[in-house]
């Protein structure tokens, strides 16, 4: 906020050019000439009204973006929470809805797995929605595919974690690989994976990105409000202690 002194100094250089303002019509080349020239002193006289305008611009841009992003959360909330093709982890009747939106070759990702379930464990009301949102390459769409495909087999909850645990570079065969190390039937893994069904609904977890402005992973949605990257496993929680007191 510009301080009570700074706004003082800027009326008293607008009160010195007053006889050059108060008459009818416009200002004459001298006059305009006279105005520039005082604004310019001033400004030189005081920097620090520049840096304090841009900071008003930014908070105003901030808060005008917050309010843009949580009514399209609102618009959106069936979608984001109640789409019958996302995995649901956690507690399905929980009265809290988390949605992370991620890639399986995310680093953040990876590092978000065990705070992410931790909570959801403890807190034991979470409703905890998967977004696929493969955006590092082909073999994020590969992992992304397999994973909702593996849920037609009741085995999504632990080849997600296994993927999402898996270190080193990303690639078809370490997807099938971990596939067959928590017990899919790899054949049918690929076939459910050509379903358009399936294909159809990674493309609009992306199509939902887009429309809520998410450019990276992870991003969580909690409540109306968005979070985009990491965070702390206890920041996570005073989200979700914050979205259960609104109701």
């Amino acid at each position: 906020m510009i301080r009570v002194t700074t706004f003082a100094a800027a009326l008293s250089a607008l009160l010195a050019v007053g006889p050059a303002l108060a008459h009818d019509g416009p200002l004459t080349a001298d006059q305009k000439a006279e105005v520039e020239a005082l604004v310019r002193d001033y400004i030189l006289q005081h920097p620090e009204i520049i840096l304090e305008s841009v900071a008003i611009m930014q908070a105003r841009q901030e808060a005008e973006k917050s309010e843009s992003i949580r009514q399209a959360l609102a618009d959106n909330r069936e979608a984001l929470e109640r789409d019958p093709g996302d995995p649901v982890l956690g507690n399905p009747e929980g009265d809290v809805t988390v949605v992370e939106f991620f890639d399986y070759q995310c680093g953040y990702c990876k590092s978000m797995l065990k705070p992410l379930l931790d909570l959801v464990e403890a807190d034991g009301n979470i409703r905890l929605i998967l977004k696929e949102f493969p955006i590092l390459g082909p073999a994020s769409e590969t992992a992304a595919l397999a994973s909702l495909a593996s849920a037609r087999q009741g085995r999504y909850e632990d080849f997600h974690v296994a993927l999402l645990g898996l270190r080193g570079r990303l690639s078809s065969e370490a997807i099938y690989q971990v596939a067959l190390e928590v017990g899919l039937d790899v054949t049918q893994l690929k076939a459910d994976m050509t379903d358009p069904a399936i294909q159809a609904h990674v493309r609009k977890s992306f199509k939902l990105a887009q429309v809520l402005e998410i450019q990276g992973t992870p991003a969580f949605t909690i409540g109306d409000q968005m979070i985009p990257g990491a965070v702390s496993r206890e920041q996570l929680a005073e989200l979700v202690a914050e979205a259960r007191a609104g109701g």
